[in-house]
């Protein structure tokens, strides 16, 4: 019984990735077609991160409340419905309309589902869930990609990615009783849940909290930089030629989705710690070689694959520690807040780098990682720390 729920969250991680990739592959046509400036994709994607934030800071309560499964198939069912209103949107306007729907869907599926897999799933699992999650991030761009070659142009993309979202809440409305019966239900159900919400005030005052919110903060931060500028870097700034920029540029991600599939294999072994800190050296090789002068560029574009395979552990390790380091009873606050965290890193940093390579130089991409790169190793060696004392103590 329980297997068959693990995989039901597969597919749902899945569907989590398959919109994260619409906006960027479709926004070209869609901004010819509307009349609107490049830039207005940013103030979209951080209207759709808003709404993530908020849902994420509130999935304690919520999660609580209604319980992982609804909280999941109802986010579902929200996301279908702005992804269709995307499909149908004529005018700009209308697309941060269908943003707020969209985001805050996306936040308390991503919330619900991480905790319940960081409390009920090996490390393993974990790593093995977020590479699903690559897997949808992935496809998404070729589905609109083969809309785009049809009369159904972007609109029609954004149709099948709700289509398939819609399909995915039936199956998960019915499946409901399935939560209930695989699982031990003082786990599942909140009515037995005698522990009150812990909220996101009580969230911080947790010993070894800030530091786990400054080290998600700090590689999303680096992770989405990395993905967004690379092509950027390595063309205006290494002069490599575009195409290959683009290849390289694509292939962090690939990076990232494979680097999480060996992971599957290994996490169990050494555990979220060593994992975390294994990530963290191999993205400051994968930086060391992006910054060594050479006249050639293979060692930088070889760093950005190596970054990609660093990072790969670090999100899901991250999250199935925190019931280990925090307590079970307040993971679902504390991934919440994670959550949050991780949306406001991915979403401010990469327009502050972008404010630095128009008025500055592109050339400080890799100092610009760097830093958060050595933020969250300080951030995650510190509450190792701590849990180290508190376990000795």
């Amino acid at each position: 019984m329980f297997s068959l729920l693990i995989a039901l969250i597969y597919i749902s991680f899945i569907s989590l990735g398959l919109p994260d990739s619409l906006l960027g592959s479709a926004w070209p046509v869609m901004r010819a077609e509307f009349g609107a400036p490049v830039s207005l994709a940013g103030l979209v994607s951080m209207t759709i991160s808003a709404g993530t934030i908020i849902s994420s800071l509130m999935s304690d309560k919520i999660t609580r409340k209604f319980g992982p499964g609804l909280v999941n198939a109802a986010s579902c069912v929200l996301t279908a419905v702005a992804l269709l209103g995307f499909s149908r949107a004529t005018a700009p306007w209308m697309l941060f309309l269908w943003a707020i729907p969209y985001g805050l869907g996306a936040g308390g599926v991503d919330a619900a589902l991480n905790n319940f897999a960081a409390l009920h799933c090996t490390s393993r699992q974990m790593s093995w869930l977020h590479c699903f999650w690559g897997v949808g991030a992935s496809i998404s761009p070729y589905i609109m990609s083969a809309s785009l070659s049809t009369r159904f142009g972007w609109q029609g993309g954004y149709l099948a990615v709700s289509l398939i979202q819609i399909c995915l809440s039936v199956v998960l409305f019915a499946s409901l009783p399935l939560w209930k019966r695989a699982i031990p239900s003082n786990d599942d159900s909140p009515d037995e849940n005698k522990t009150p919400a812990l909220g996101v005030k009580g969230a911080l005052k947790i010993t070894g909290v800030p530091f786990v919110l400054i080290s998600f903060f700090a590689y999303c931060a680096l992770e989405s930089t990395a993905g967004l500028w690379a092509s950027t870097y390595l063309a205006e700034f290494r002069g490599v030629d575009a195409k290959t920029a683009a290849m390289f540029g694509s292939l962090f991600y690939l990076g990232i989705t494979f680097g999480r599939f060996v992971n599957g294999f290994i996490a169990d072994k050494f555990g979220d710690r060593k994992m975390i800190r294994f990530g963290g050296i191999a993205i400051c090789i994968g930086l060391a070689l992006i910054i060594l002068p050479l006249k050639t560029s293979f060692f930088a574009l070889c760093g950005l694959l190596v970054i990609g395979v660093g990072g790969a552990p670090i999100y899901p390790c991250i999250i199935h520690a925190t019931p280990d380091n925090f307590g079970a009873e307040n993971s679902q606050a504390i991934v919440g807040v994670q959550m949050a965290c991780a949306y406001t890193g991915s979403s401010l940093m990469p327009p502050v780098f972008g404010i630095i390579a128009r008025h500055i130089s592109p050339g400080f991409y890799p100092l610009f990682m760097a830093i958060f790169a050595v933020l969250m190793i300080i951030s995650t060696e510190r509450l190792n720390k701590i849990k180290k004392t508190s376990i000795q103590g």
